[in-house]
């Protein structure tokens, strides 16, 4: 992280500065569309946000164990030190963790509300017994925990021109579309961990069952039945965004490019996974490095839009006081 960005955020202490910029790192290495999309935001709001993904990343990897060499009790003693350690410091103590250290900070600094992050790693601690999810019902209270509450704590970080409750509803839906996008573009990830995210009573319909998505897995291929499955899933994500897509308009302009890259980027996995005949079993669908650059150049622009109209703004506001005041 540059010394520019932590210190347009007002970042001084040096132990801080350090964990701010682990979180970064995290970020930069693992978070490719919310990195990028996180560009798009003024200096001073991107180590908070850093710091949010940097946690995320964190309990992640405590759960899927990238090395796969941690049994099933050794991750949750790992989750849980994490929980009470995030709780302690979320309550006044000290982490000798940089990524707690920064997320607490950034909680301090925004008014994030603790209880999302208790929901968080609520939800993580789920992944580590729960495999599957009977209907949307059960699948959206694992989802609040694990993707809403990201869009809640976020929020303060954007700013928003209307009432943060009112802007709220829309945060949560987008967290939740992003989640359902990594959902259907993992499945055979995530079933080779063993787990289905998707309602069972919806894939029931078009008579799929985990034993039907195994068979798709060995085969390296989609079924019928799959694919009309899934377009079915693919329709449902789309309507989510649809609706998250109204709560763009309440953020504070300048935030509003990074949210919509972001927007952007995700909404169109769905695209090449339905492009790609729902070809999610043998290979990870995603976005092109030159779409995504695509998508950067045009963000950058309506940022530079979005930062001229505030200084202009601020000029007009500062002119019409100066004349108020008896100015020439």
């Amino acid at each position: 992280m540059s010394a520019h960005e932590l210190d347009a955020a007002g970042i001084r202490d040096r132990g801080l500065r350090a964990a701010y910029h682990d979180c970064r790192s995290l970020n930069s290495a693992h978070g490719r569309t919310y990195f990028l999309a996180t560009r798009m935001l003024p200096p001073a709001r991107r180590p908070a946000i850093h710091a949010l993904y940097g946690l995320a990343r964190q309990v992640d990897d405590i759960v899927d164990d990238p090395s796969d060499t941690l049994d099933h009790e050794t991750r949750r003693a790992r989750l849980d030190q994490l929980s009470t350690e995030l709780d302690s410091a979320l309550a006044g103590g000290h982490s000798v963790s940089p990524v707690v250290s920064a997320v607490v900070d950034t909680a301090q600094r925004y008014d994030i509300e603790h209880r999302h992050f208790t929901a968080f790693m609520s939800a993580m601690r789920q992944d580590l017994t729960v495999t599957d999810y009977p209907d949307r019902r059960a699948l959206d209270e694992y989802v609040h925990g694990s993707a809403e509450v990201i869009g809640l704590e976020v929020l303060p970080v954007l700013g928003t021109e209307v009432p943060r409750s009112r802007a709220a509803p829309y945060a949560a839906a987008l967290g939740n579309a992003f989640q359902l996008t990594n959902f259907l573009r993992d499945i055979g990830e995530d079933l080779r961990r063993g787990r289905v995210y998707l309602p069972a009573d919806e894939l029931a319909v078009f008579d799929v069952d985990r034993q039907r998505l195994y068979r798709c897995l060995r085969n390296g291929r989609p079924d019928r039945q799959v694919r009309r499955a899934l377009g079915d899933q693919v329709a449902r994500t789309r309507a989510l965004y649809h609706y998250a897509a109204n709560g763009i308009e309440m953020l504070d302009p300048i935030a509003r490019p990074c949210i919509s890259t972001a927007y952007t980027l995700y909404g169109e996995i769905l695209d090449r996974i339905v492009e790609s005949d729902y070809d999610v079993f043998a290979n990870r669908v995603s976005v092109s490095g030159a779409r995504r650059l695509g998508v950067a150049i045009t963000g950058a622009a309506e940022v530079a839009s979005a930062r001229i109209r505030t200084r202009s703004t601020e000029a007009r506001e500062h002119m019409s006081s100066f004349s108020t005041l008896g100015g020439p």
